[in-house]
């Protein structure tokens, strides 16, 4: 393979797939060269045996608020169903052993806006930036506040209060409705957002040197070269970090303080498959949490999704890290603990000799954690990793680089378009 095309994309995720559509409507030439025997990144749906054979979204869920969110008037054109998570989503919360009751409830409810007041205070014009716990921190006698913060920290960001920029959580945090494809994102991605784009799959990039005469850009792979007018890199900071890609000359430091303020977070998913008629008496599609106290993890509970017959355990964070180090077993294990908190030795009787699953996006060589996080201090990394390099000849694009919408399908989208307009 030794081709001259206009764009070079690298990574065939969402980031890659927006790119190299937004190239070919500009009359662009533009190729996708993905590691990876497939498309779609973290977005990806199986048929997983342990479940059964039915579809599960491996990373990605949902695309999270619909009302901005610019994959779904895509979806919507493409004829698909959609399904809506709030319509079908029933929620429990528990207090210790018990759940919640209808006082608490709504004193949880109020809990949100509690939490965005203090974080709005503390993010006064002229204050320096904090980490996320500091919210909670001012907030001593709110009995919820701990709860929102690991909602919003290891449950949404992947990434425990203290190490998150609370103004990169401010400018990121998403309103609005959660809808998906019936049948999985990945699955949708799969066969609606590669059509007509020049995808090679299989392709490891190596090396790319972006200082060429006139601005070209050569890129190599272990199936030969490409050379181009643009490279727009949208693989994960997880993997540019790793310096799984050479670049010649080396990256400025700027981006590379980009790079360093940006590390992956990480959650993973466990399944637990029911052996018997039991349902915990829980409803379908019920998502179940619990008021947390100071230094304690929030599970998340997806009991029983699409009336299908699993619980699926939500860990993110440095436990998910922990938990990945471990092994699968302690995973389980950490999973099976929280259920127990909740039912007791119902739970224990309900799974004992079922079926399991558990989610590996740490080890994935072309991923390497989650999604991006930004540490304290540094909320304006997302930004300038996405500021263009000689002239717009080498750009950034991915969740890492879009401020509103990060660490979501949508945002790696849109990044990945705002990084080929800049090419043109």
């Amino acid at each position: 393979m030794t081709e001259d095309v206009d764009v070079v994309v690298i990574g065939a995720g969402l980031a890659g797939l927006g790119a190299a559509t937004a190239s070919r409507r500009q009359g662009r030439r533009a190729v996708i060269v993905e590691a990876a025997d497939r498309i779609g990144g973290r977005a990806w749906t199986t048929y997983p045996q342990q479940l059964g054979g039915v579809w599960f979204d491996m990373g990605a869920m949902w695309l999270h608020h619909a009302e901005h969110n610019p994959l779904v008037p895509i979806v919507e054109a493409k004829g698909e169903t959609l399904v809506r998570s709030d319509a079908m989503r029933t929620e429990r919360t528990f207090v210790g052993p018990r759940l919640a009751n209808e006082a608490e409830l709504d004193d949880y409810a109020g809990a949100w806006q509690r939490f965005e007041a203090a974080a709005d205070r503390l993010l006064q014009p002229g204050m320096p930036d904090v980490a996320l716990s500091e919210v909670a921190r001012i907030l001593p006698d709110d009995h919820w506040a701990t709860t929102v913060e690991c909602w919003e920290g290891s449950v949404v960001c992947n990434v425990d209060a203290p190490h998150y920029s609370l103004l990169d959580w401010k400018r990121n945090v998403l309103k609005g409705s959660n809808v998906a494809p019936q049948g999985g994102i990945g699955s949708f991605v799969q066969r609606r957002l590669g059509e007509g784009l020049d995808i090679r799959l299989n392709t490891k990039v190596t090396r790319i040197a972006w200082a060429g005469a006139g601005g070209e850009v050569t890129v190599q792979t272990d199936r030969g070269t490409l050379t181009a007018r643009s490279c727009i890199v949208t693989v994960s900071t997880g993997v540019l970090r790793a310096g799984a890609i050479v670049f010649d000359p080396p990256l400025p430091p700027r981006t590379q303080d980009c790079l360093h303020a940006l590390p992956m977070g990480l959650a993973i998913k466990v399944l637990l498959r029911a052996t018997s008629a039991d349902r915990l008496d829980l409803p379908p599609s019920c998502l179940v949490d619990r008021q947390v106290a100071a230094n304690e993890l929030l599970v998340l509970l997806q009991c029983w999704p699409h009336n299908r017959d699993y619980v699926q355990g939500w860990i993110g964070g440095s436990t998910a890290w922990a938990l990945h180090r471990d092994g699968d077993a302690a995973a389980i294990d950490y999973t099976r603990n929280e259920l127990r908190r909740l039912f007791g030795g119902r739970a224990d009787r309900l799974f004992e000799g079922g079926a399991t699953l558990v989610t590996h996006w740490g080890a994935d060589p072309f991923v390497r954690g989650s999604y991006a996080y930004v540490a304290p201090g540094d909320a304006n990394a997302r930004a300038r990793l996405a500021e263009p390099l000689a002239d717009g000849h080498l750009l950034f694009a991915g969740e890492a680089c879009h401020v509103g919408f990060a660490g979501t399908l949508g945002g790696a989208w849109l990044s990945g378009q705002a990084a080929a307009a800049l090419a043109a």
